[in-house]
């Protein structure tokens, strides 16, 4: 059995030694490329026409739109090329030939420049098998927008569209708009990264010659907390990423580590020594109040809250094998929750909160795997070597990971149902610990 040192949220420098001893490089200049494969058993065929005026603009609206729908597997994207006039305005398309082409929906659109450098991004999703006969051609509308944008911010804006057609065509929260979080190498440089969704425009929000772990996004998408070993010692800080101001959230005696926000913002959990073995401690955000949650001779580590804030997952040894258990958040008796397999850890509550998913190991393979809390019901959804550190999307339709390829790290991600796999990788290096940032309250 691996030792319970080797879990992900108190592991002490030992692991970090092993886990990062490959020869890491930077992904600060290129893009973490996405490979996809399977999809979802009925995918929506839908067109993106090119926006009028994007071709002014180095981000194109029109692919990255497509990109992002079909990066989710939901979709088929139905080309546009031979289509002569392009359709700017709903009056401007023919029904006919979009049906022919098997498109179920269609999206138009226009870059619109304002005064001051200020853009407006206008799109239109129009259904092209439901007719209106009171609409402009016939045609209906199922959802149009204007949006404020500027040359700088074209991906981002073209990324909420990706989300208003997403939710509106499968009734289920986009995504595409929000950010990761991960950690990688330069040289002897260590990197803690946020990128968008798809991989583009990473910024290293902290570097350090000493490793860097586990980062967890703050539920408003404003700070980081992470595990840093500047001192030598694993040390949690919180990073307010708009000022890049930090500070030390926990530096107690021993190990500090494993930062989990409460679902208000106000707390964290965290996993302390300073009392001897690994425990879960509540402590509030601005580094007050420290509260011991669990009192066990065992280790009791990497903590989850629920989304409702009312119970808190955890890993411990304290049946014998690494397993997982809940407790309420203010402390508590535990139940476990895992009885299939002898190792089972890293638990990370689904955004509804009627599941979780977490790593188990089954024939000398570590593997994604997620269980239903009311059933026990667990299904396997990755078939990897080495997978680690899975995080939810904030939709609860994907969940990211670190995995091995080569040797190396990359990142993957796999939808809640099994069927949709994607493969973030860069041309060289290891990336390692990602964190799916939250669905921001002013995202369309």
């Amino acid at each position: 059995m691996i030792p319970m040192t080797e879990l992900r949220l108190s592991r002490l420098l030992i692991r970090l030694i092993g886990l990062f001893v490959a020869a890491w490089l930077s992904t600060a200049q290129a893009a973490l490329t996405i490979e996809i494969t399977g999809g979802a058993a009925l995918q929506i065929p839908v067109a993106i026409a090119p926006f009028q005026g994007e071709e002014a603009w180095r981000d194109r609206l029109s692919g990255i739109i497509a990109a992002d729908l079909a990066r989710s597997g939901q979709f088929k994207i139905v080309s546009t090329a031979g289509v002569t006039p392009l359709p700017r305005q709903p009056a401007d398309v023919k029904l006919a030939d979009w049906k022919a082409r098997g498109a179920a929906a269609l999206v138009i659109g226009n870059v619109v420049s304002q005064p001051g450098g200020r853009l407006d991004v206008q799109f239109r999703l129009l259904s092209t098998i439901k007719e209106d006969p009171a609409s402009p051609g016939g045609v209906q509308q199922l959802a149009g927008f204007s949006l404020p944008s500027s040359p700088t911010q074209l991906r981002l804006t073209a990324h909420q569209i990706a989300d208003i057609i997403y939710e509106k065509l499968t009734g289920d929260l986009g995504v595409f708009a929000t950010r990761i979080a991960y950690v990688t190498k330069r040289g002897g440089l260590y990197e803690l990264q946020v990128a968008d969704s798809d991989g583009v425009n990473a910024q290293t929000v902290f570097s350090s010659r000493e490793p860097i772990m586990s980062p967890a996004w703050s539920p408003d998408g404003t700070r980081l907390a992470y595990v840093a070993f500047e001192s030598k010692k694993p040390v949690i800080y919180v990073q307010e990423l708009a000022t890049a101001r930090r500070f030390v959230l926990a530096n107690f005696k021993g190990s500090n580590s494993a930062p989990a926000w409460a679902p208000d913002g106000r707390q964290l959990a965290i996993v302390l020594t300073k009392d001897g073995t690994s425990q879960i401690y509540a402590i509030n955000a601005d580094g007050t109040g420290l509260k011991r949650l669990t009192h066990s001779s065992a280790i009791d580590t990497e903590p989850s809250w629920s989304p409702d804030g009312r119970y808190i997952l955890f890993t411990s040894d304290r049946g014998g094998s690494p397993q997982i258990y809940r407790m309420p958040a203010y402390g508590g008796e535990p139940v476990r929750l895992t009885f299939q397999g002898s190792y089972n850890v890293t638990p990370r509550y689904s955004p509804d909160g009627k599941s979780f998913v977490f790593i188990q190991r089954e024939g000398g393979r570590f593997r994604v795997a997620m269980q239903e809390i009311a059933s026990g019901q667990v299904q396997i959804l990755t078939d990897n070597q080495l997978d680690e550190s899975p995080s939810f999307a904030p939709n609860g339709k994907l969940i990211l990971y670190a995995s091995e390829q080569g040797g190396r790290g990359v990142l993957a991600a796999v939808s809640s149902d099994g069927r949709v796999k994607q493969k973030l990788t860069t041309e060289a290096g290891d990336v390692r610990e990602p964190a799916w940032g939250p669905r921001l309250k002013s995202q369309p």
